[in-house]
């Protein structure tokens, strides 16, 4: 089980607690003495002293979130990955770590907040975080995308609409290179048949 909740050297704190969530942590229950046995799971002593703290049975994803956010009290000490991201995949993974960060200093007594990070809200600020990391092939047309409706969608709607955009692009690239192959190929047979005005040729 360790091996699944275990944070990778030098993996950012964000990514890590989104590995933990996509690998079932919501779905563990622990009471204290368990959590302890666990042993390092995020490489900062701070945060493994906190996970095995609350004495009360509590979901591992829950004992993840309070440490973190004991740990780091300040949303500005926590960073995402930083850097452009090169592929639809790797950005999507980033727009879900701007929501786990958004989640780690939600009230997890709020019942009205999402405990799912697909299903929080991509605000306009996440949005233009996205949209900055995005390279040049995606940017501009990122950069004019807004939301049509007042209530902002949540990243997984976010998420289906750029795989759309993505599917898009590679249609047009597709249909563009069968095109370009078509019409070398109507040059070729252009250049290599021949003409009724060759002499050396009889029609």
């Amino acid at each position: 089980m360790r091996k699944d909740f275990s944070r990778l050297p030098g993996e950012h704190i964000i990514t890590w607690l989104l590995c933990c969530w996509d690998n079932g942590a919501s779905s563990l229950e622990l009471e204290d003495r368990e959590a302890k046995q666990l042993g390092s799971l995020s490489r900062e002593g701070g945060i493994d002293k906190a996970i095995g703290k609350k004495a009360q049975a509590l979901s591992l994803w829950r004992r993840l979130l309070s440490s973190v956010r004991e740990r780091y009290p300040f949303s500005e000490d926590v960073v995402c990955r930083p850097g452009k991201w090169t592929t639809m995949e790797r950005g999507i993974q980033y727009l879900r770590e701007l929501a786990m960060r958004e989640m780690v200093y939600h009230d997890p007594d709020n019942a009205q907040l999402p405990t799912d990070p697909d299903e929080v809200q991509c605000t306009q600020p996440m949005w233009r975080k996205f949209v900055r990391s995005a390279p040049s092939s995606y940017a501009n047309s990122l950069a004019v995308s807004d939301w049509k409706s007042e209530e902002a969608p949540t990243v997984d709607e976010v998420a289906g609409r750029l795989w759309q955009y993505e599917e898009s692009l590679s249609s047009s690239l597709v249909s563009a290179v069968e095109k370009l192959s078509q019409d070398v190929w109507q040059l070729r047979g252009y250049i290599l048949l021949p003409t009724c005005t060759d002499p050396y040729f009889s029609c």
